[in-house]
């Protein structure tokens, strides 16, 4: 049988877009879900096989997988879904990719380390925006300063979000943010600082959140501070101030209930994502005062989700990955966000 994988959560607005893609890259992948007519539609329009079942159900977890190399996990928020699918591709040895931005996830995927080594599987979170440009920046940072020991990440993305993507933010919008500091992860209130970010094409005040580098940039480069900024609409960033103060209340099921249905559904258009790009800006400095800063020019953001995805795909298909758990420069180098069409990079 020919080598394929498993997009789970294939219905949803990311997995779409990378079953579209997939499929124009001469991929056949098995979509699954739990949603039996929205899956069943998917796969009836690309003509592609399908598993419809829940992550509680772990039998016809365990056999989808068997059919396969891999799971490509599309189905968030992964801080709740995760932990099925990767302890299925452990006790299945297959390899597991998800596309999550969450800290969290990252640092329980860390955890597996050992036993992905031992069943000789590749566990790889943080395979699309979240986190392949911004960690082959860090690494190409690294490389460029060895002695770095504070890392900055800056990104600006044009374009809408998805309902899945505020979903999650809007899960954890009474959380607060978060940095690494001497090599551990800390705490810190939300939007704790902001600070002008020089893109290149434009600058911004940005403002720190708690972004997936700020686990997987200290896997890649061993860089012990890190920081990373984006730039907010002004709604946003007054959202994230207020959460200092009653970011309890946020966090309560009556107002959570109320905000995740006020998340309109789908995400930007065709049209839209072919006008969106990202603008990506990293800084890496050492105890000495020598500095390297660089940038990246990246597609919008889902687009780039789609195809980072898709090019880590082809390289386990074609039997390329490393065991354990990894971060995709860690894995491929720095390099890897340069083999994406349309992408490019500049030193300062």
């Amino acid at each position: 049988m020919k080598k394929t994988f498993l997009i789970y959560g294939a219905n949803g607005y990311t997995g779409e877009l990378i079953t579209r893609y997939a499929v124009e890259r001469g991929m056949k992948p098995i979509l699954a879900g739990r949603n039996k007519a929205k899956i069943e539609e998917l796969a009836k329009q690309f003509d592609l096989p399908f598993r419809i079942f829940g992550l509680d159900e772990t039998e016809k977890l365990d056999t989808a997988l068997k059919e396969t190399e891999f799971v490509l996990h599309c189905a968030g928020p992964f801080s709740i879904t995760s932990k099925p699918v990767v302890e299925a591709c452990l006790r299945n040895k297959k390899h597991y990719l998800d596309i999550t931005g969450e800290i969290a996830v990252f640092e329980a995927m860390a955890r597996r380390d050992k036993k992905a080594k031992e069943a000789g599987i590749m566990i790889m979170s943080g395979v699309g925006f979240d986190v392949v440009p911004s960690d082959c920046l860090a690494l190409h940072l690294k490389n460029r300063l060895p002695s770095a020991t504070h890392l900055t990440l800056a990104f600006y993305g044009l374009g809408k979000i998805s309902h899945g993507t505020q979903a999650t933010m809007t899960m954890n919008v009474g959380r607060g943010g978060a940095i690494r500091q001497n090599g551990k992860i800390v705490n810190v209130p939300a939007a704790w600082k902001t600070r002008e970010i020089d893109f290149g094409a434009v600058k911004k005040t940005g403002v720190t959140i708690p972004w997936g580098d700020v686990a997987t940039a200290f896997y890649s480069t061993g860089i012990p501070n890190i920081e990373v900024y984006t730039i907010l609409p002004e709604t946003n960033l007054r959202m994230l101030k207020l959460s200092r103060y009653i970011g309890w209340l946020l966090a309560t099921k009556p107002v959570q209930n109320y905000l995740q249905k006020k998340i309109p559904e789908g995400g930007p258009s065709d049209a839209e994502r072919a006008r969106g790009k990202t603008y990506l800006w990293g800084e890496a400095k050492d105890e000495q005062g020598n500095c390297a800063a660089a940038r990246l020019l990246c597609p919008e953001g889902y687009t780039m989700t789609a195809l980072t995805a898709l090019k880590i795909a082809e390289k386990i298909l074609d039997g390329n990955f490393c065991a354990g758990f990894q971060t995709p420069a860690k894995c491929y180098g720095a390099d890897l966000v340069l083999e994406i069409e349309d992408v490019s990079r500049s030193d300062e």
